[in-house]
């Protein structure tokens, strides 16, 4: 499941959309717990709990069953990661509480423009006209989103703001995992840290959840593994700049089950900032894509 795959691009393209359906599960799941939809409202840190404690459950029973090879782990840079991809998690969860589903998932896909600043200083890549351009295009479409008049300001999207500058910081340490370690081992010692972090984190604001609260942040932390599952097996089956556009399938996701559950339809500024945002993400990501062919 976790091992070398043959190149196939139609089945990666599959693997990344399903990816992307389970990830706006788990922000849909998020949102119910963080509005008291489900019962009373519960904080940001235990939905994130709830979702490395499960996830970690799910991926370590699979661990158990498999039994693959497991090599020595670089702790600094899992623990970096983990400690990022932890924060923006939490973040991300703490913004869908308080506004529209797409228009948090919009502006959390500015996580590669982030890393792309953040790789000058810290991985010493130089940056291009290109890519400065994507990332200003970007930027514009989150400024919009952000409704920045007196009127219509809104304060939450400042967090998922937040997460993605932190899932950015995540993205620079998953670089330098890359190719050190099997997926399956990144995805175990991810889950296990992270499960640390958030139980150490939750324990001053915990509160006792019911059994529908339980069920939703089972389902978070299971969906979040299947997500991680699917989207490892893709990136093995075709090359990043092939899938990196289907991952962008969330946004779509994201605001059909907003739709649903919650009646919440994008209006007109929701959707031209995430058209802008996505069309900056969508440049950066040719670029990017061009520049590892070369």
């Amino acid at each position: 499941m976790f091992e070398a795959k043959p190149q196939n691009p139609a089945l990666a393209a599959a693997l990344i959309f399903a990816a992307t359906a389970f990830i706006a599960g788990t922000t849909l799941l998020a949102k119910a717990l963080g509005t008291g939809t489900l019962g009373p409202a519960l904080p940001a840190l235990q939905i994130s709990h709830g979702r490395f404690l499960f996830a970690f459950l799910a991926i370590g029973g699979v661990v158990m069953t498999l039994r693959p090879r497991l090599t020595r782990p670089h702790w600094r840079l899992h623990l970096g990661r983990t400690t990022f991809g932890w924060g923006g998690v939490t973040l991300m969860f703490a913004a869908v509480a308080y506004i529209p589903m797409s228009d948090a998932t919009a502006i959390a896909f500015l996580n590669p423009v982030f890393a792309m600043v953040l790789a000058i200083p810290l991985l010493g890549e130089r940056v291009g006209p290109w890519r400065w351009g994507a990332a200003a295009i970007a930027l514009c479409g989150a400024l919009i989103l952000l409704r920045p008049a007196p009127g219509s300001f809104q304060p939450a999207a400042l967090l998922a703001l937040a997460a993605a500058a932190v899932m950015g910081m995540e993205l620079i340490f998953i670089k330098k995992l890359s190719g050190r370690e099997r997926p399956i081992q990144i995805l175990l010692v991810n889950n296990a840290m992270g499960l640390a972090i958030a139980s150490a984190a939750v324990w001053p604001v915990w509160q006792p959840p019911l059994p529908g609260q339980w069920a939703a942040l089972a389902g978070i932390g299971g969906l979040m593994a299947c997500a991680q599952a699917c989207f490892v097996n893709g990136m093995a089956r075709a090359d990043a700049s092939f899938v990196a556009p289907f991952s962008y399938a969330t946004l779509i996701f994201a605001a059909l089950y907003d739709m649903i559950a919650f009646d919440v339809i994008p209006d007109a500024i929701s959707m031209t900032g995430a058209a802008i945002i996505l069309t900056g993400a969508l440049v950066l990501a040719w670029r990017e894509g061009r520049a590892a062919r070369r």
